[in-house]
């Protein structure tokens, strides 16, 4: 071979390589539009055989790998020189694959591409996928203020169209209340959930919203209520949650008079 062919060879060989870190075939796009303080699972649609190696690229920078048995979850130090973007906000799933974002924030916003390549001792093939990632700036993580005078109804509305397969949970102080899921709303008695009967026959759910009514409040009802919402796609998942801090106002005289 001569000259001119060896390095026409060299260079189809670079390009060859190139697409197997980087690219792959059979390649999908999935838009992906999240809330700033959301967490975000970027599935990849298989089962690992620990015969694959699952590489994730940020436009372009490796941020995290899982080869055979290793789990690797880069921080930025190590893999982007320097650059600290993702610390302690990345996690794999050893089984699939799949990526999850923690706390997405508006610079994580871009081009997010799986890279598969099998190495069972049948075959070598390289698959992957892409997810273009949109993160709007109203941070789902701020608490709405709610100030209600005893013995009124209050409802706490997310302010969100509720999809068929969205899971939806409410939690007061912590304590799981109530939950939606699918066409089935569960709302616990006190006695079920926390021993004791703060809500009973007070709660009620709208179905198409997931807004939580609360009826004849009292001030023991004062705390904080978290609203969990797990959507859920063919391709990636969407954990979002919403607080409103409940102040109970005290009116003179609607004590009991004995």
């Amino acid at each position: 071979m001569n000259q001119v062919g060896k390095m026409s060879l060299l260079v189809l060989l670079s390009v060859i390589l190139i697409s197997i870190d980087h690219g792959a075939s059979g390649v999908g796009s999935d838009e992906v539009s999240v809330m700033e303080g959301d967490s975000v699972t970027l599935n990849t649609g298989v089962n690992t055989t620990r015969q694959e190696d699952f590489r994730w690229y940020y436009n372009g920078f490796r941020i995290a790998q899982i080869n055979g048995d290793i789990n690797k979850t880069c921080t930025d130090v190590q893999c982007n020189e320097g650059n600290e973007r993702f610390r302690d906000r990345l996690k794999l799933d050893h089984q699939t694959g799949s990526l999850t974002i923690m706390n997405i924030t508006i610079t994580d916003a871009g081009e997010y591409t799986l890279n598969i390549i099998s190495n069972s001792r049948d075959s070598s093939r390289n698959s992957g996928k892409i997810f273009n990632v949109t993160v709007q700036g109203v941070s789902a993580a701020e608490i709405d203020e709610v100030k209600k005078n005893e013995g009124e109804s209050v409802t706490l509305d997310p302010a969100v169209a509720r999809k068929p397969n969205d899971v939806m949970t409410w939690y007061f102080n912590e304590i799981l209340i109530a939950e939606i899921t699918g066409d089935l709303i569960d709302i616990c008695t006190d006695v079920q959930c926390e021993d004791d009967e703060r809500f009973r026959d007070r709660l009620k759910l709208d179905h198409q919203t997931g807004s939580l009514t609360i009826r004849n409040i009292t001030n023991t009802d004062s705390g904080e209520y978290k609203l969990q919402i797990n959507i859920f796609n063919s391709s990636f998942s969407v954990t979002r949650v919403k607080r409103f801090s409940l102040s109970v106002i005290d009116v003179p005289g609607s004590g009991v008079i004995l």
